[in-house]
């Protein structure tokens, strides 16, 4: 791809994605009451108030001191919103600033910074080269506000969130699966401007032939799983994720409840019966393991993932995104938490792969069955806590984003991890199976 070096383009571009995440996290954070914001929703999730505050004190600490060189403006702050010194569990009991003084904290910051962007050389550090400093804290920011959206979605109370429908699009036709060729391709980036250490750099892989699903597993299947008793049967889950479901009497998708004989779901607030068309949402990488097993089937590996994603066989190369090397247009994908929802199973034709696989990117973050490891080369960068201290098999990587996700932190590329237990976050997943002798 070509990447433009033009500095007003590149501070344009830096500054839309700095305004769009601001203006997401002001959504988040003014559509209810203080008492709210203050509040624990959930022991997994920070108070959203810490959130706001964690927000500006990235943006000071990375734009502010490191990129402009300028004295701390809340030093003392620092530890209070340092996410490896406190869990999530902890944070309530620190001494928070409170609503109105974090806003006023993160808009201090934020009108220091934009003079910062208009003053810097974008070239000569590498930590403001083609302005990776202000896109590493877009994404930051916007990484906060997919997890305060997952707060929203804990929290018990009426709806405070809105957003219409994504739209309507024919699906009927598609295959059920799609032979994806084996040999190598290229993954990761090495010329991606605002990618993150952990996509580094670019390399070869090769992947035996695989089949993999169009679509990723809707709800109506997944209920056929729970239907035919796949959370008793022990043999369809891993010795963990057994011991999971057995411990905490888990027995569907996050959320989900029966009424009746209809599944019914707790959506932001909203109580609604469960789409049968849309992507399953909110299961653990144990259940997506477990639903594979039982349907005869696996989860794709990182590497066929993006396979599937990017690579061209016409051409060889691999693209920025399955539709091509466009940034993302809301033809392409369901992102931006613009309908609050995925989108049915088989939607965004124009965001199809060169094989013609569906919503690869946006709608629900889809687990691979792979650990999250570095890449021949890695170097950590700016700071090894942002990937390296979580590398191994502990955590298992997610592609693809979701609705909640901006496209400034979703590319071809982009890795997601977490742990197999999660399923607060807005997870999904599509299986495969070989192909050995196609």
């Amino acid at each position: 791809m070509t990447v433009t070096t033009d500095p007003s383009a590149l501070r344009q571009r830096a500054l839309d994605a700095l305004t769009t995440a601001r203006e997401r996290t002001a959504l988040l954070t003014s559509c209810v009451e203080d008492d709210e914001l203050i509040a624990q929703h959930s022991p997994l999730m920070s108070p959203l108030v810490w959130d706001l505050a964690h927000i500006g004190n990235q943006e000071e600490q990375w734009l502010w001191r490191a990129v402009a060189g300028r004295d701390a403006l809340r030093p003392e702050i620092d530890s209070i919103y340092d996410a490896f010194e406190h869990p999530r569990a902890s944070r309530p009991s620190l001494p928070l600033l409170p609503p109105a003084e974090a806003r006023a904290y993160a808009s201090d910051v934020r009108g220091r910074v934009l003079d910062v962007l208009a003053a810097t050389p974008l070239e000569g550090r590498p930590l403001v080269e083609a302005a990776f400093a202000f896109g590493m804290i877009a994404q930051h920011e916007q990484q906060h506000d997919e997890t305060m959206l997952i707060t929203h979605q804990l929290r018990k109370g009426p709806q405070a969130l809105t957003a219409p429908p994504p739209p309507a699009t024919g699906t009927g036709g598609l295959p059920v699966e799609i032979l994806v060729p084996g040999g190598p391709f290229t993954m990761g980036t090495s010329d991606e401007p605002w990618a993150l250490d952990n996509e580094r750099p670019a390399h070869a892989r090769t992947v035996p032939a695989f089949f993999i699903d169009t679509v990723p597993v809707t709800n109506g299947a997944y209920m056929a799983f729970v239907a035919d008793g796949g959370y008793t049967d022990e043999r369809w889950w891993q010795a963990e994720g057994w011991e999971q479901i057995r411990k905490h009497d888990i027995a569907a998708p996050l959320f989900w409840r029966r009424d009746g004989g209809q599944w019914m779901r707790r959506r932001f607030g909203a109580t609604e019966p469960v789409p049968e068309d849309e992507p399953v949402v909110h299961v653990s990488w144990y259940e997506a393991d477990a639903y594979a097993r039982w349907a005869g089937r696996r989860l794709p590996t990182e590497a066929e993932w993006e396979k599937a994603a990017r690579h061209d066989p016409a051409s060889g190369r691999s693209r920025r995104y399955p539709w091509g090397d466009a940034d993302p247009a809301p033809e392409h994908a369901n992102l931006g938490q613009r309908h609050l929802r995925p989108a049915p199973a088989g939607s965004y034709p124009e965001g199809a792969s060169p094989l013609g696989v569906r919503q690869l990117i946006g709608d629900v973050w889809e687990w691979t069955s792979s650990g999250f490891l570095p890449y021949p080369g890695f170097t950590a960068f700016p700071y090894k806590e942002y990937s390296e201290v979580f590398f191994g098999p502990a955590h298992k990587v997610l592609r693809g984003g979701s609705f909640a996700v901006d496209e400034v932190a979703c590319r071809g590329t982009f890795r997601n991890w977490d742990l197999p237990v999660r399923r607060q976050i807005f997870s999904g997943f599509r299986t495969a199976r070989d192909a050995e002798l196609v």
